[in-house]
C-alpha cells in the first residue's frame, strides 16, 4: 500500500514502530515502576500515590485475586470513577493474568447485568456509591468475588474518614445496600500484604481488554484488545506526540489531565497507560462535570497534557475563572470521542494558547489511528494522519478503494486493531475485510495529502458527549413499555453534547405520556443514553417490508 501521507509527517515521528520491546502490558509497567519509583504517578483529591505504592498496592490486590483460584484469563470487572483504585486495579489484574473489564459506573441494573454476563465476569471491584446497581443483578451473573472500595480508601487515615463521612452523611452519594460476601477494597490490600504475585507467562496475544461498545444489532459487544494492540498505541501515541513535547521549554515530568473516565478507551489509553509508559503524573478528575471544583484543581498544577471531548472542551471555556489559570505549561490539548467544532477549538487557542489537535479511533482501535500533527498550530477541522504503522483505506460499498478525494467508508489496518468483538465471530466477519483492514462505519475523504475528514456515518449510531449510543439498544428497551405500539430514534444536533438523543413514539396507549416514557428511559438507561427530546406520531416511515426508515425521520425532523 502507497504510505503517501508519511511525506505529511512532522520531523523525527517515524513510519512504523516496533511493539515487540515489551512482552505484555505488565512487562511495560513492571519496568516503569522500577525507572520511576519514586516519582508520583497519581494525584486524586490532593492525595498523591508513587509508582512504588501503585507497584506494591498492585502486587498486593493482584496476589489476592490469584489466591482466589481464578484461572489464566478469568474476567475481572471494575465499576469505578476516576479514583486512585483505579490505576491500582487495573495493574494488579493484568500482573494476576486476568482481563480487565471496564464498566461505566453510571449503567443501570439492565446494562450491568448484560456486560457483566457477555464477558463471563467472575469478579469485580466496584465503589460503594454504584453498589446498589450490583446488589439488583449479582444473583443473575457468574461473579463470585466482589471488592468494595470508599471514596476515602487510599487518601489517608484523617482525610479519609472526613471523605467517606462527608460521601455517605452529608452528600448521601451512598444508596443504601446489601452485597453480604463483599470484601472491603483496604481488607484485600491487607490480606493481599500477607501473599506473594505469582509470575504468570503473558504474551502479546493473551486478551488484556474486554472494551465493550455498542452495536448496530443494539447488543453491547466486548471489543477484544491484545497485550500488544494496546502496547502498539502507547508507543504510537508516545512517538507522535514526541515533536510537541520536544518544544521549548523541556518538561522533566509530564503533567497529564486525566478528566475523561478511566472506563472509557481514550483515557485509559493515552492518560492511564502512556503516563505509566512515559513516567508522568496523572491528575484524576472524579468529577468533570462539577466545573469549579474541576477548575480548583487544574490551578494547583502547571499541567501539560488535556486530553478531552468538545464539551468538555466547550464547559471549562464557559467558566469564567478557567482564562484566570496559567497556561505555559500546556503543551498538547488532544481532542478526541467526537468531532471537535471549530468555534470550540479558536476559543480554546485564544484563551490558552494551545491548539487543539483532534484525533481519531474507537475502541476496536485501542483507540487512536489517524491524528493531526501534535505540533500543529492551528485547527484543521481534520482528523488528521495515519499513525506510524497504520494504513488507511476508504473503501466504496462492495469493499473496494475508492479515488482520492471521493468519499467512502474509512477502514483501519494497524497492530492496534482488535482481535474481534468477544465470542461473536458473527459480528466480527461484519467489520473486518479479508486483508485485515477494520471498517469503522464512518464515512470519510482523504485528500492528497492524506488527512482525512470524516463527512458523514454510515451507520446510525449517535455520538454524545463521545460516547457511542445505538438506536437499536433504546428502541429495544422502550418498545417493551406498556403503552408503546412502536419507535424509533435518531441523533439530533445538540450545541452541548454533538448530538442528542429523540425518541419518536407511536402510542397503544392513548393515556401515555412524555413524562412517563421519560421516566421509563431514565431506569432503563445510563443518562448519555436518554432521550432528551420525545415525539409522539401516529405512524412511522418505513420501507414496504416494513423497516422503520431512520433517515426520513430525520430528514423530518
Amino acid at each position: 500500500m502507497d504510505k503517501f501521507w508519511l511525506k505529511s509527517y512532522p520531523k523525527g515521528v517515524p513510519a512504523e514502530i516496533d511493539s515487540t520491546q515489551f512482552r505484555s502490558l505488565v512487562h511495560l509497567m513492571e519496568e516503569s515502576f522500577r525507572k520511576y519509583a519514586q516519582r508520583k504517578a497519581y494525584v486524586c483529591m490532593d492525595k498523591f500515590l508513587t509508582f512504588a505504592e501503585i507497584d506494591l498496592m498492585s502486587k498486593q490486590v493482584g496476589a489476592w485475586l490469584q489466591s482466589l483460584g481464578l484461572a489464566k484469563g478469568a474476567r475481572v470487572a471494575i465499576m469505578m470513577p476516576n479514583v486512585l483504585q483505579y490505576p491500582v486495579a487495573i495493574a494488579a489484574i493484568l500482573r494476576a493474568g486476568y482481563v480487565v473489564v471496564n464498566v461505566n459506573p453510571l449503567y443501570t441494573p439492565r446494562e450491568l447485568e448484560h456486560q457483566l454476563n457477555d464477558s463471563g465476569s467472575e469478579a469485580i471491584i466496584i465503589l460503594e456509591n454504584f453498589a446498589i446497581t450490583l446488589e439488583h443483578v449479582l444473583a443473575r451473573t457468574k461473579v463470585k468475588h466482589v471488592v468494595v472500595a470508599s471514596m476515602g480508601d487510599l487518601l489517608g487515615g484523617v482525610k479519609g474518614a472526613i471523605v467517606n463521612f462527608v460521601v455517605r452523611n452529608v452528600k448521601k452519594m451512598v444508596p443504601a445496600y446489601s452485597l453480604p460476601n463483599a470484601l472491603r477494597f483496604k481488607q484485600v490490600l491487607a490480606d493481599g500484604a500477607r501473599m506473594s504475585l505469582q509470575p504468570v507467562d503473558i504474551h502479546h496475544d493473551d486478551v488484556a481488554f474486554l472494551q465493550y461498545t455498542g452495536g448496530t444489532t443494539g447488543v453491547s459487544k466486548g471489543a477484544t484488545l491484545l497485550h500488544r494492540n494496546v502496547i502498539a498505541n502507547v508507543i504510537q501515541a508516545e512517538v507522535w506526540l514526541q515533536p510537541a513535547l520536544d518544544r521549548e521549554p523541556k518538561v522533566e515530568q509530564m503533567i497529564i489531565v486525566c478528566a475523561l473516565p478511566l472506563y472509557h478507551i481514550f483515557a485509559l489509553t493515552s492518560c492511564c497507560l502512556l503516563g505509566l509508559r512515559n513516567g508522568s503524573l496523572n491528575l484524576l478528575i472524579t468529577n468533570p462535570r462539577d466545573i469549579p471544583s474541576f477548575i480548583k484543581d487544574l490551578a494547583k498544577f502547571k499541567f501539560n497534557m488535556l486530553p478531552a471531548v468538545n464539551t468538555l472542551y466547550n464547559g471549562l471555556l464557559n467558566s469564567p475563572e478557567f482564562a484566570k489559570l496559567d497556561f505555559s505549561g500546556l503543551k498538547v490539548s488532544n481532542g478526541g470521542g467526537m468531532a471537535v467544532q471549530k468555534t470550540v477549538a479558536e476559543r480554546w487557542f485564544a484563551v490558552t494558547g494551545c491548539p487543539i489537535v483532534e484525533a481519531y479511533g474507537l475502541s476496536e482501535t485501542s483507540p487512536a489511528a489517524t491524528s493531526n500533527p501534535a505540533d500543529s498550530t492551528e485547527f484543521t477541522g481534520s482528523i488528521g494522519l495515519p499513525f506510524p504503522s497504520t494504513d488507511i483505506a476508504i473503501l466504496d460499498d462492495d469493499g473496494h478503494p475508492v479515488p482520492l478525494g471521493q468519499a467512502g467508508e474509512i477502514a483501519i489496518r494497524g497492530p492496534q486493531v482488535m482481535a474481534g468483538y468477544w465470542n461473536r465471530p458473527d459480528e466480527t466477519a461484519k467489520v473486518m475485510t479479508a486483508d485485515g483492514f477494520f471498517k469503522s462505519g464512518d464515512i470519510g475523504i482523504m485528500d492528497e495529502r492524506g488527512y482525512t475528514r470524516i463527512v458523514d456515518r454510515k451507520k446510525d449510531m449517535i455520538l454524545v458527549s463521545g460516547f457511542n449510543v445505538y438506536p437499536n439498544e433504546i428502541e429495544g428497551v422502550v418498545a417493551a413499555m406498556p403503552g408503546v405500539l412502536e419507535c424509533a430514534c435518531i441523533g439530533v444536533p445538540d450545541e452541548h453534547s454533538g448530538e442528542a438523543v429523540k425518541l419518536f413514539v407511536v402510542r397503544k396507549d392513548p393515556s401515555l405520556t412524555t413524562e412517563m416514557v421519560m421516566a421509563y428511559c431514565k431506569e432503563q438507561f445510563t443518562a448519555y443514553k436518554k432521550p432528551k427530546y420525545i415525539e409522539f406520531r401516529d405512524e412511522l416511515p418505513k420501507t414496504n417490508v416494513g423497516k422503520i426508515l431512520r433517515r426520513e425521520l430525520r430528514d423530518t425532523k
